[in-house]
């Protein structure tokens, strides 16, 4: 008997940046464990809504230079995550007094990331500081502190927790947004930031509005599948718009893995 063509559909590798460093003094020592470091952190829910929508994530530490490209080449897509304030260095602007803890050689490593996949022509879901990563890799701005910009009708740094949902954002008709979260013009989602886009960078344009004016999703203007919002969209996969950003990122990654196939 012939053998059966295996028809399962290949599991792409998928880069997921990991933004948040915790310092070792906030760490608390746990009995017969190791003495706290210096270390990165990542939530799971990433991985997890990765990993259901049929990708394999793989977590990328800072890397030193020169060790991007070697990366790249054994993955089909890169998910930017959220995490921390980008210094304002990076665009060049003078820290706001309300900024938080940044880190600076941390964001020039997913900078050059974000270049380098951008480069590539390959496809990239940005979420929350990685829509602000992404935005400032391609040469644009941030509003470092929204509530002086938008005021506080909208809290975007709410109190529920991350599966909740507490503002609307309403979706550009035809964009590929909406394509990605089931052709939908409007959508429920949390909100944990307190920067957002200013001037959108090059080839980038908005895709999703807040009702008080903030971009809360880009996407690009100049090439196939890259995709940013702004709120955290891997808390909330149990609603099936949201499951399929990521199911829209994975098909992505497939076609993208199929074309460099067939160019080797």
């Amino acid at each position: 008997m012939a053998a059966r063509a295996n028809t399962t559909p290949a599991r792409p590798l998928l880069a997921v940046t990991t933004s948040e460093v915790r310092q070792s003094k906030l760490l608390t020592l746990t009995r017969h464990g190791e003495p706290p470091d210096r270390e990165m952190a990542l939530g799971v829910k990433y991985l997890h809504a990765l990993e259901a929508a049929g990708g394999i994530p793989v977590v990328v530490p800072p890397l030193r230079a020169g060790t991007v490209e070697p990366l790249l080449e054994h993955c089909s897509g890169l998910l930017l995550s959220g995490g921390p304030d980008v210094h304002p260095q990076a665009y060049g602007r003078d820290p706001h007094p309300e900024n938080g803890p940044s880190e600076p050689l941390l964001d020039e490593f997913e900078i050059e990331l974000t270049r380098a996949a951008d480069t590539r022509g390959m496809p990239i879901l940005a979420i929350c500081r990685g829509l602000q990563l992404l935005n400032v890799a391609r040469g644009g701005t941030l509003h470092q502190h929204l509530p002086e910009v938008a005021g506080e009708r909208i809290s975007h740094r709410q109190r529920e927790a991350g599966d909740r949902t507490t503002h609307w954002v309403s979706i550009a008709r035809g964009s590929m947004l909406a394509h990605a979260l089931g052709d939908r013009r409007r959508a429920k989602v949390n909100s944990f930031h307190h920067q957002a886009v200013a001037d959108p960078g090059h080839g980038l344009r908005p895709s999703a509005w807040a009702s008080d004016g903030t971009v809360e999703g880009l996407e690009a203007s100049d090439r196939d599948w890259i995709v940013a919002v702004q709120w955290h969209a891997e808390c909330l996969v149990t609603n099936p718009p949201q499951a399929s950003l990521f199911s829209s990122f994975v098909a992505a990654a497939r076609a993208y893995e199929r074309a460099a196939v067939s160019a080797a």
